[in-house]
């Protein structure tokens, strides 16, 4: 009776710590949008729905990449890219340790979102946070609900126009790294379009770019949720309209 005693404090024991990570990473996350980002207040055109400063997210960690928010779900968060596919997974945008660890990109992925396809990682958290959410595009009203997404950075914004939803393995050639458009990002593209849980009338095409989002989900072993995205250029880089977007900051048309 003691041992079991002592196994069931310990486990309540874990149990709270972890919850208690759950709800800092909330906070953290919460407080960095309220800190960094706010509501854009131009309108018309392909405009950012947020402003993000990056001079002052970068004083804060250099690594920060972009933004990625997509409007009615949790997914509100800055995105890293680090020298390695660790660090992020259990160190917030602050550097700090974390269960929750941060949204990022593959390090092997050229910074700019250059590549033809760029790979973005999030956990599954238990509360919802993070990528968790990414399941449920595997709904069709879901979809409907929430057919983009926005990819913010410095030098440019992207909606990002979701096309394909799935479950897969975390070794399918899903996770294929692909610089320059051609024959295989066509085949990739194909192919992602064909496993896809809800139907979309996004057109693709070879000029483009586009990113996938990741995350783990417990279907089968080693089973991952992915969405495949077009990054389609907004008229907005960081929030604030580009010149000759038609739209200055501050300004309603």
């Amino acid at each position: 009776m003691a041992v079991l005693l002592v196994i069931f404090i310990g486990s309540v024991g874990v149990i709270g710590f972890v919850m208690k990570q759950y709800r800092d990473n909330d906070r953290i996350y919460a407080q960095a949008s309220e800190e960094f980002t706010k509501t854009n207040e131009a309108s018309g055109g392909e405009i950012a729905p947020k402003v993000v400063d990056f001079d002052a997210l970068r004083q804060v960690n250099a690594e920060v990449a972009a933004w990625i928010y997509c409007e009615g779900t949790v997914i509100d968060y800055p995105v890293l890219q680090g020298g390695d596919n660790k660090f992020y997974l259990s160190h917030t945008y602050e550097k700090d340790y974390s269960v929750s660890g941060s949204i990022f990109a593959d390090c092997h992925n050229r910074p700019g979102f250059a590549d033809a396809n760029t790979i973005l990682y999030g956990h599954h958290m238990k509360n919802d946070s993070m990528f968790a959410t990414l399941e449920n595009w595997q709904d069709q009203q879901y979809y409907e609900d929430h057919p983009v997404m926005w990819l913010l950075t410095p030098e440019q914004d992207y909606k990002i126009e979701l096309f394909s939803g799935y479950m897969t393995s975390a070794r399918a050639d899903t996770y294929t790294m692909i610089q320059e458009p051609g024959e295989e990002m066509d085949a990739y593209l194909e192919k992602a379009l064909s496993q896809s849980a809800f139907q979309t009338d996004v057109e693709l095409d070879r000029e483009s770019r586009y990113v996938l989002l990741s995350t783990c989900a417990y279907v089968f072993d080693n089973a991952r949720a992915v969405l495949h995205g077009k990054l389609v250029p907004a008229g907005s880089a960081g929030g604030t309209p580009l010149t000759g977007s038609g739209v200055e900051a501050g300004q309603e048309n």
